[in-house]
């Protein structure tokens, strides 16, 4: 039989990360449709257009309003969600995408302390609701793939179809307050019950460390590069080295255990010390090798891929350290 032509929905696709999915399944045969709010095709951060974008179909949609695009799901043999926020009601992304130092730096500071630029308190509390961690996390992933375990390809499937939620490791507290990534191991586990009981589909969740890519990210380029070099040296070290990530482990277990439930569950089992630590421990990676994990996650033809990818497990899945010892072997 001949193998069918793979399709993926991007949601997101014009941001940074869905840019980099759309850019790498179209380099793998893959077909690919977009949607977001503007429906608007990916440029670069100086307004270019790649000749890439031209072969992606760009729709406008509403990841919480599934009459917006529920129509693209039946053409489609995979889902890939790529929207997110780490702060709250925070400009922190056109800043990095603008490479604006002073402005990413007070969006941070006002995503942290959950200010504001209303001074109107139902607006503020309307704004926290529109682009609050629980909405752009979780819920607008929880209702797409609703929406997609309910459809039917339009063509045969051999094999199950992939929803992959770009997720992240739990790495970013304190800086990034808890909500975070609280609301995306929630979106985790209510997905893995969604498809569990679906046998003609499954779930992958891709775990990234700090994405960066020196052209389109700027601005997080040196805190990658001390991040990289920090996870070569801990990864270097003697074994029983007091380290700063045993440090901050030995302090951590002095502490209460962090928790956050959901039905009962615990979703964050240690405390901001242990997260430090592994941001100190797990290399930053690069936009590019998320989308390859991705890509190769929404394959049909890879049934064995699902359930969480960290960085390590991401770098296994598309080859990092058999491409890195081939290139050390021809130094």
């Amino acid at each position: 039989m001949q193998p069918i032509t793979q399709k993926l929905l991007v949601v997101g696709g014009n941001g940074f990360v869905g840019s980099a999915v759309c850019r790498t399944a179209l380099a793998r045969g893959m077909q690919v449709v977009s949607i977001s709010p503007s429906g608007r095709p990916w440029q670069t951060p100086k307004g270019h257009t790649p000749g890439w974008v031209s072969k992606v179909e760009w729709h406008k949609g509403n990841a919480l309003e599934p009459d917006t695009y529920a129509h693209l799901l039946h053409g489609v043999t995979a889902v890939v969600h790529t929207i997110g926020t780490l702060f709250e009601k925070s400009g922190y992304k056109s800043a990095l995408k603008d490479g604006n130092v002073p402005r990413f730096v007070s969006s941070v500071a006002a995503g942290i302390t959950g200010s504001g630029p209303s001074a109107n308190p139902l607006e503020r509390e309307e704004k926290k609701r529109e682009g609050s961690y629980e909405v752009v996390n979780r819920d607008t992933a929880l209702r797409v793939c609703e929406t997609f375990l309910s459809t039917k390809p339009a063509v045969e499937v051999n094999g199950p179809r992939p929803f992959v939620y770009i997720s992240a490791e739990d790495c970013t507290r304190p800086l990034v307050p808890a909500g975070y990534i609280r609301t995306k191991r929630e979106a985790e586990m209510l997905i893995e019950k969604m498809v569990q009981d679906k046998p003609d589909f499954r779930a992958a969740y891709i775990r990234p460390s700090l994405i960066y890519h020196p052209h389109l990210r700027p601005i997080v380029s040196p805190v990658a590069a001390l991040l990289d070099l920090s996870a070569t040296i801990h990864a270097k070290a003697p074994a029983g080295f007091p380290t700063p990530s045993a440090v901050l482990r030995t302090l951590g277990s002095m502490l209460p255990r962090g928790r956050s439930s959901l039905n009962g569950d615990q979703l964050l089992p240690d405390t901001g010390f242990d997260a430090i630590a592994r941001a100190l421990t797990i290399p930053p990676i690069h936009v590019d090798h998320v989308a390859e994990a991705v890509c190769i996650a929404a394959d049909i033809t890879r049934p064995d891929v699902r359930g969480p990818y960290g960085v390590e497990r991401m770098r296994e899945l598309i080859g990092w350290h058999q491409k890195g010892q081939q290139a050390g072997a021809h130094a």
